[in-house]
């Protein structure tokens, strides 16, 4: 099975299912030297695990964070970092119903389809539990990442109907721990909560958007012409569960504008060349221009709903499939440290390969 890596010189592959005993990731290129702050990666780990609060799935895993290599006297080495996270309440039996049907807008036939045999159980390796190791090697990203003040923030800005698209303040950012969907906007958040609630009730579930912006990135980052900063970052955001579309900049706002609507006009501000405007998101050419870089990302709902729905079985025959099972009524607001992991990924990769390009 291939497409399990990311990443060119800092490299990770993850490793395990949703319902095998572990989860985890090696992390290959890491530079030597760079202190391991496993609180700061535990810290990331718990905002996307499960069960945090009423609006997720109430799968108890309180995703602790194991190393195995890779650092010694608290500093990388170099060397492959292995880092491992053990799954402790995954209720298999719960999918012995599933075995042999495909969920509608599941990963299941499609799975079949291609390796001929597929794990029902939670769904293996196509679940989104697979995204704790991707955290877990972005915290890492994210750690290198701050030696060069490079800083990845991601918010909810949108709950199905419900958005949030003001520009937020730094400390409206800093408060998005304070609510359950992580928005800047206390009372837009509140309608978040409900919406999801209400899904929730009805035995429904809700898509929305992610905001990740990243800060301090030196201008010249990114590979053309075809590993394009922005085409990266996209590959790794669609590369997310649930994840149907993404956006840099004024995005697909820009296909509706004219050219001296969307342009950035140059200026200098103490010697550093600024662009007034930022439509194109911090990135033109494929290469980042210094100023922030801003994307959004767009989740479908769950595709796991407590309703009747009509489906087939392996035989082709009809059926009225009523899924069991713990699920996220809407995994956006979980989502958030997932996108800023993999933000983090794109930018630590290209910030070492930048490293290496000219003398």
């Amino acid at each position: 099975m291939a497409g399990n890596s990311f990443g060119q010189l800092f490299r990770i592959t993850t490793f395990g299912e949703s319902h095998g005993p572990a989860i985890g990731v090696v992390i290959d290129g890491c530079p030597a030297g760079l202190v391991f702050d496993q609180a700061f990666i535990q810290l990331q780990l718990s905002r996307r695990r499960p069960g945090q609060s009423a609006l997720t799935t109430q799968r108890d895993e309180s995703d602790q964070l194991e190393l195995l290599s890779g650092v010694f006297e608290g500093r990388t080495t170099g060397t492959p970092i292995t880092l491992l996270i053990r799954n402790k309440d995954a209720q298999s039996g719960d999918y012995d119903a599933l075995k042999d049907v495909y969920r509608p807008s599941h990963a299941d036939y499609t799975y079949e389809a291609k390796y001929g045999i597929r794990d029902h159980r939670g769904g293996g390796r196509s679940s989104a539990r697979e995204t704790a190791a991707r955290v877990a090697a972005g915290g890492l990203a994210q750690l290198l990442l701050h030696a060069s003040g490079i800083r990845v923030v991601a918010y909810v800005c949108g709950v199905g109907s419900v958005t949030y698209i003001d520009e937020p303040t730094q400390k409206a950012l800093l408060s998005i721990e304070n609510n359950a969907v992580r928005c800047p906007d206390t009372t837009t958040a509140a309608r978040m909560e409900a919406a999801i609630a209400e899904a929730k009730a009805h035995g429904d579930s809700l898509g929305g958007m992610i905001r990740v912006l990243i800060t301090g990135v030196p201008a010249g980052l990114g590979e053309p012409v075809f590993d394009k900063l922005e085409a990266d970052l996209a590959k790794a955001m669609l590369s997310i569960n649930a994840v149907k579309g993404f956006e840099v900049g004024a995005g697909f706002a820009a296909a509706m504008a004219k050219g001296s609507e969307m342009n950035d006009s140059f200026y200098t501000d103490s010697g550093r060349v600024r662009t007034r405007t930022n439509h194109s998101g911090g990135i033109q050419g494929g290469i980042s221009n210094g100023e922030t870089i801003s994307c959004r990302i767009a989740f479908k709902p769950v595709a796991t709903i407590q309703q009747k729905q009509n489906s087939i079985d392996k035989a082709g025959k009809s059926i009225t499939l009523e899924a069991k099972g713990r699920h996220d009524p809407c995994v956006v607001p979980r989502a958030v440290p997932i996108v800023e992991a993999m933000a983090a990924l794109v930018l630590a990769d290209h910030l070492l390969r930048q490293r290496s390009a000219i003398l």
